[in-house]
């Protein structure tokens, strides 16, 4: 038979879409299984598994000298990974970097790279170890905790999967793209994981809103702020997927003159300085970004962007939101917890998901190894056991073995000895003949006695076994938790509106203006410093409240539901006709209305109070508004409502209600808050809080009387602690209940 009709009988016909489909699903379940996703019990892809491996079998353990990554990569390609060694000397790198991956597996010496994007030195220069972490995930591979497999060439043997007593997936986090799915598991805080993990042990129907009391939410090696909020958190956590915002963290740096500069301190997970600056110079000189001068990188081994507004008159926030908008100062960071279970099926869990199957994989870990120890110890145990029969007919043994041509059938007959006892007995050494080593086996067998006994109990008990992983977890804590430097929380997270507006104008001139509001909400910004008394406003409306100010200055309003509204003078409607109303450019909901208008001013303190009486002074820098929804800083109750906003001008408050009841306490009485519902400040039965007034004690208390103003230098008959009901004001004070301007 010819070579040519061997090819033609070996000839399968076949459909090309189906050879095709064939092949392609073979590709694509290789590319899911064996590359690109991650196990939910060890967080790790083969070729990272296969390299620590490596690592771990050249004895590149922490405490050792460092070896070149090119052996490492040399080792892993030759024996375990039959890929390129560019790409398994991509992934140590990785794992080696402190700015990817937030608990670092491998310790690299040399160049590895940095966050501007700078690749690492080649691996022929570099050199690498393992880190306590890699060796804690490791910890349990001789002691046959996991299964083995055959690695490509059938002449080594290779983890299936890490013992993992480290919970490597929420605590580094994994990403990849594989065949129609994908995986995005951001790096956590292995504290709260590990609190997490205890607490579900013990309360197994724990829901993911609970675990989330724990876990707040990513910590990236980076650092920087989780702008979301916590229910948004919560609910991409309860589902395994979703998205969630992640900004820079800045600090303002004041200079002479009233000048400031930002500095950008920690940048967005896996966002490179470089490209980032880059963006932003090119959008500057697009002139894209109208309140930024200038932007510098001053960086060392810290973070340190410059970024200059183009005037002292914007206000911090308002330039950060403006580059957060649109810059990589702000990421989105898209949640995908898709990972292979136990069997090797890709699925997409949620946080629960997650942990209980690191938890079950921990307890048949703590099974297998226990067995494992079970079987060394019965093993031994029937060896000492030997030995000591052998110590107890010394004579007859030592006459055995020199008489019989055939010592070992005779000694197991005569003194039903196991074929394993009878061949320890014939290899025991002469020094071992010694009365001292008889006591330390009768030792031995003892204390191994009560470790067997430990672990048949812990086998067959799930408490027990729970209560020993929860020691474990613990450990891992104590030694990587919240209290390390490794282990501190990097990411801070804070609650931020779902979606952000602020209105930035180019460039803003100074021009004085007067801002007029009406009582029916409309509002308009007459040029110059007018009088208002002539102006004319739409049938039975009138005037509410004005204030002259500048352009560039931002106008404060505050309303009955607690809130306040923050806009520029710029953004106000000039001053021809009636303007416009005030709810077209802040959502001030209907069942709410303006109390006062005011300029802003930084570093004053403010008196917020309801009707009922009760509330606390805030620092103005606390009631800036960013978003159209206002900000709130009063909480109201529904029977309630805000009726007062002052500025505190002295050491002592008067304070009257719709009763024409005064008391006068000291304004250190008041706390200094940021938001809540205060303390009572008078108390009222059928009466509303009316007015209140600073003034300082040695000037008095001056109100307006007839046509004049009085000042009532003793009041001591309204001196009181504050949540009083209070007595009736001086003679000739005002009907209205009022102090006056």
């Amino acid at each position: 038979m010819s070579e040519n009709t061997e090819i033609t009988e070996n000839i399968k016909e076949a459909k090309l879409a189906d050879a095709l489909s064939e092949r392609y699903l073979a590709y694509a379940l290789s590319t899911i299984v064996a590359r690109s996703l991650p196990d939910v019990r060890d967080g790790l892809k083969p070729v990272h598994r296969r390299l620590l491996f490596a690592m771990r079998q050249l004895k590149l353990d922490p405490v050792s000298g460092f070896k070149k990554c090119a052996r490492v990569v040399g080792d892993v390609i030759g024996k375990y990974h039959p890929h390129g060694d560019s790409s398994v000397y991509d992934a140590m790198v990785r794992l080696a970097q402190d700015f990817a991956v937030r608990y670092p597996l491998v310790d690299g010496q040399g160049n590895f790279g940095n966050i501007d994007g700078d690749k690492a030195a080649a691996m022929r220069y570099t050199e690498a170890r393992l880190t306590a972490v890699a060796v804690k995930l490791m910890e349990g591979l001789d002691d046959n905790a996991v299964d083995f497999d055959k690695t490509y060439d059938g002449e080594e043997d290779e983890p299936v999967v890490m013992p993992a007593a480290f919970p490597n997936l929420l605590a580094n986090g994994s990403s990849g793209i594989a065949v129609g799915m994908a995986t995005n598991i951001p790096p956590h805080n292995v504290g709260e994981v590990c609190d997490a993990l205890i607490y579900l042990i013990k309360h197994q129907e724990a829901d993911v809103e609970k675990l989330m009391d724990f876990i707040l939410g990513p910590d990236f090696p980076t650092g920087g702020i989780l702008a979301e909020p916590r229910a948004n958190i919560i609910k991409a956590y309860k589902e395994g997927r979703g998205a969630m915002k992640v900004r820079a963290k800045w600090e303002k740096e004041e200079l002479s003159h009233g000048q400031y500069q930002i500095i950008v301190t920690e940048i967005p997970y896996l966002v490179q300085k470089s490209d980032l600056i880059m963006k932003i110079a090119k959008l500057l000189s697009e002139k894209k970004l109208p309140l930024l001068a200038d932007v510098r990188d001053e960086s060392s081994d810290k973070v340190r962007i410059v970024l200059e507004p183009k005037s002292r008159s914007v206000l911090p926030e308002q330039l950060m939101e403006h580059l957060y908008k649109n810059t990589d100062l702000q990421v989105n960071f898209n949640l995908n917890m898709n990972v292979l279970d136990a069997d090797h099926t890709p699925k997409v869990m949620n946080i629960k998901e997650v942990l209980q199957a690191f938890l079950k994989h921990r307890d048949q870990v703590l099974i297998r190894r226990s067995k494992y120890r079970l079987d060394k110890i019965i093993h031994r145990m029937e060896l000492l056991e030997g030995f000591l029969i052998a110590f107890l007919n010394l004579d007859r043994i030592i006459e055995i073995i020199r008489n019989e041509d055939e010592p070992k059938p005779l000694m197991m007959k005569e003194f039903n000895l196991t074929e394993i006892q009878a061949e320890a007995i014939l290899n025991m050494r002469l020094r071992s003949l010694r009365k001292l080593e008889e006591n330390q086996i009768k030792d031995e067998h003892k204390a191994l006695d009560e470790e067997k006994k430990g672990l048949e109990a812990l086998l067959e008990s799930k408490e027990l076994r729970d209560a020993k992983l929860t020691l474990e977890i613990k450990e891992i804590k104590s030694l990587f938790g919240q209290k390390t430097e490794l282990g501190a929380r990097r990411t801070a997270v804070i609650e931020a509106a779902a979606s952000v507006e602020v209105p930035i104008e180019a460039m803003i001139e100074k021009e004085p203006i007067t801002v007029v509001l009406s009582k029916k909400g409309w509002i308009r910004a007459l040029k110059g410093h007018t009088d208002v008394t002539d102006l004319k406003y739409k049938e039975g409306d009138d005037l509410k409240c004005f204030v002259q100010t500048y352009t560039t200055d931002n106008i404060i309003f505050f309303t009955t539901n607690g809130r306040f509204f923050t806009l520029r003078g710029n953004m106000i409607a000039g001053g021809r006709g009636f303007g416009e109303p005030l709810r077209l450019q802040v959502d001030i909901t209907q069942d709410a209305d303006v109390i006062t208008m005011f300029v802003y001013q930084s570093d004053v303190k403010l008196l917020v109070a309801t009707e009922k009486g009760k509330g606390f002074v805030v620092n103005s820098n606390d009631i800036i508004a960013q978003t159209r929804a206002g900000k709130i800083i009063l909480n109201v109750a529904d029977d309630d409502k805000a009726c007062l906003c002052k500025e505190v001008t002295g050491t002592h408050i008067a304070v009257i209600g719709t009763n024409r009841k005064m008391i006068v306490f000291t304004t250190e009485e008041i706390p200094m808050m940021t938001r809540g519902s205060g303390v009572i400040l008078q108390r009222y039965q059928e009466a509303k809080l009316s007015d209140a007034k600073f003034f300082n004690l040695e000037d008095g208390l001056a109100f307006p009387s007839g046509n004049g103003i009085r000042i009532e230098k003793n009041i001591s008959l309204w001196m009181t602690k504050r949540a009083a009901v209070g007595k009736i004001p001086p003679v000739g004070f005002p009907r209205s209940n009022k102090f006056g301007s």
